[in-house]
């Protein structure tokens, strides 16, 4: 008799539960519920000397432009960053964790700041180094020469850091150092 009572009262609690969520979301809401996850990462400027700001912009500039991650500062961070007198590299440990350097030897060169962070950042982001010379592809790197004043990541840059995100890959080896320093010539 206890069990039978106890039955009818989860069922009619269930039956009323059924109603309520039926009932209780509104259509408007189903779009909400299909909206990707975005991903924090923090970043630790607390040994980046007087390149801070330079980070900061650089994390700006990809805060603007992708929606999946998002860059935050804090300590302690997934992302450390340093400043050295050797060149800019970068230590990917997984996405959206490592440590980047901001090398002086780099910015004595005359390359700009910014643009070394932004593309750093963007190791940590998943992407790896593309040599094309190019100053409208930010992974291009050093390569794009000293006068290259550009920070921003193409559409195409944009849209694979998205795709890193949404499905959890990168095109960088976690461990690996790429660094920005000159290829030198063989001999």
């Amino acid at each position: 008799m206890v069990a039978s009572k106890f039955l009818r009262v989860c069922a009619a609690l269930l039956l009323g539960l059924a109603f309520l969520v039926g009932t209780g979301v509104p259509a408007s809401a189903a779009p909400e519920a299909q909206q990707s996850y975005v991903r924090t990462v923090r970043y630790d400027t607390s040994q980046a000397a007087e390149f801070k700001e330079a980070w900061d912009e650089g994390a700006k500039i990809w805060n603007e432009r992708v929606k999946n991650v998002q860059f935050v500062p804090g300590t302690p961070g997934d992302v450390r960053i340093l400043a050295d007198n050797g060149w800019p590299r970068a230590q990917v440990t997984s996405l959206g964790r490592g440590t980047v350097w901001m090398g002086r030897q780099a910015t004595n060169e005359g390359h700009y700041v910014i643009r070394i962070a932004s593309h750093e950042l963007g190791h940590i982001l998943g992407l790896p180094d593309r040599r094309t010379g190019l100053c409208t592809d930010l992974m291009s790197g050093a390569s794009a020469g000293t006068t290259c004043k550009n920070p921003n990541p193409n559409a195409a840059e944009i849209a694979e850091v998205e795709r890193n995100f949404q499905f959890g890959r990168m095109g960088v080896k976690p461990g690996a150092v790429l660094t920005e320093a000159p290829v030198l010539a063989r001999h």
